[in-house]
Order: C-alpha cells, then sequence, then structure tokens
C-alpha cells in the first residue's frame, strides 16, 4: 500500500478567491463563472471584472453548479434556479433545527 501526501487550503465564508483563483479551483474557464454571475448564480464583491473578488461559499456554488450542469444537462438559467432552491431549503433547514432546539429546552 502507498502513502499519498496532499496539499490543501482550507477555505472558509471570510476566504476570498480573485476571478482566476475560483477558475482554477474550479477547473472551468472565466468565461463560465462570468456566464454565472450574469444569471445571478454567483455574486462577486467589487464592481470591476478585474477586481472582482468571491467568497468561499462562491467557490461551493460554482462546484455545485458545474455538477448540475454535467450531471444533468441543465442550462446556466437553470442552475441559478436550482442554486437558489438549494440556498432556500438550507436557510429553512437551520431555522428548524433552532426551533427543535428552543422546544427541546
Amino acid at each position: 500500500m502507498t502513502q499519498q501526501t496532499l496539499n490543501g487550503i482550507l477555505i472558509d465564508e471570510q476566504t476570498e478567491l480573485s476571478l482566476n483563483e475560483l477558475c482554477k479551483a474550479c477547473s472551468s474557464s472565466a468565461e463560465w463563472v462570468i456566464e454565472l454571475v450574469e444569471e445571478g448564480a454567483l455574486e462577486p464583491i467589487g464592481y470591476v471584472q478585474t477586481q472582482w473578488r468571491f467568497s468561499g461559499n462562491s467557490l461551493q456554488k460554482a462546484r455545485t453548479a458545474m455538477r448540475l450542469q454535467r450531471d444533468l444537462g441543465i442550462n446556466l438559467a437553470g442552475v441559478a434556479l436550482a442554486l437558489d432552491l438549494l440556498g432556500e431549503i438550507e436557510t429553512l433547514e437551520s431555522r428548524l433545527c433552532q426551533f427543535d432546539e428552543s422546544v427541546k429546552y
């Protein structure tokens, strides 16, 4: 059995990535990321494209978008809608957990 050493970077919500860093992390093109921004699926920080910064959450969204397109063949408008609905589900689940905790005590 061979051993491998993996190197990585921990990315949280406060981490910011440039457009190039996001593309590299997703193995995608800048054009694809720009299309995600145009569809409203990703929200960069900054107004000028060359100075855009993306949160750590954007990396997760971009990877999810890539899987939705690859696995299900969803177009970018559908990807943006799916990401929005997934975000709503996550928010509702979080609120439900908070409610459950307050009922227990």
